[in-house]
């Protein structure tokens, strides 16, 4: 797809900004010239689902590589703490899924914050009206393996296991919005839609996070593998960094820098080594 054609589609269907899309027709480095070139200067920015973890049937069944915390922990300290989780769910998940340890990081697309290690979870936009997730609910009840999964300020109607009623559940989640003030987005992911506030992005948070002491004046990089990471890699390589796309069902094998879950985690150990941690 032509370039400027590519950019106005994800504008389209991801809330995107028309400088996040283009963004896709950039080279970015490669994942080994990241590690050869100063990785103790960098800001490590991750995205969990797709990215660390395999895609699962349903959200509960994820399954945590046995190093994957300790792993962190390493990449952490080595960096000075410049470690982040930028994640569509919401932070309290991933702090299940990677307990003990409670990063930095944002949860459902820069609507949750999280700045210091340990800290409080803060929501900087409002929590969906109960009315609009009470009738996403109502709906989709009539969608036989739809699963809907509120998140505070947003809320994900995964359809994996029907994905045969993809369009319909489209149709009927932009019906709905369309009695809603504006301020909403529809947003694409790998099988699921999600309803998020709009002007909060993985670049929004980035940003936000890169101001903090232990990340400032370090080269971002953002490693992710769906529509709502495209925002981050924008702004990671806006701020002097760049973006590593992991392949999945938005990124294919001729526009990535990592091939699988598997891979990313083979990244992080050689990042691990390069640290000497």
């Amino acid at each position: 797809m032509p370039t400027t054609a590519r950019a106005a589609s994800l504008k389209s269907e991801a809330g995107a900004s028309l400088a996040d899309a283009t963004w896709l027709d950039t080279h970015p480095p490669s994942a080994q010239s990241i590690l050869a070139e100063h990785p103790q200067n960098i800001a490590l920015f991750l995205d969990c689902d797709g990215t660390m973890l395999d895609i699962a049937p349903t959200p509960n069944e994820v399954s945590i590589p046995p190093d994957l915390v300790d792993l962190l922990s390493r990449i952490s300290d080595g960096l000075g703490g410049a470690l982040a989780i930028l994640t569509g769910r919401q932070l309290a998940e991933i702090d299940v899924l990677l307990k003990p340890r409670r990063f930095i990081g944002s949860g459902v697309h820069g609507s949750e914050m999280r700045t210091a290690q340990d800290g409080i979870i803060d929501s900087v936009a409002p929590t969906l009206p109960g009315s609009l997730v009470g009738e996403v609910l109502r709906r989709t009840q009539k969608l036989p393996g739809i699963i809907v999964e509120p998140k505070g300020p947003g809320i994900a109607i995964h359809y994996r296991l029907a994905p045969h009623l993809k369009d319909a559940l489209e149709a009927t989640l932009r019906s709905l919005l369309t009695t809603y003030p504006d301020g909403l987005v529809l947003s694409p992911g790998r099988k699921l839609f999600e309803i998020v506030p709009a002007g909060h992005s993985k670049g929004t948070a980035l940003e936000t996070i890169l101001a903090l002491p232990q990340f400032a004046g370090r080269r971002p990089i953002m490693v992710g593998d769906d529509v709502g990471d495209i925002p981050a890699f924008a702004a990671a390589t806006r701020l002097g960094g760049s973006g590593l796309r992991v392949a999945g069902e938005q990124f294919g094998h001729d526009d990535i820098e990592l091939e699988s879950p598997t891979h990313v985690i083979d990244w992080l150990r050689s990042l691990a080594m390069a640290l000497q941690v």
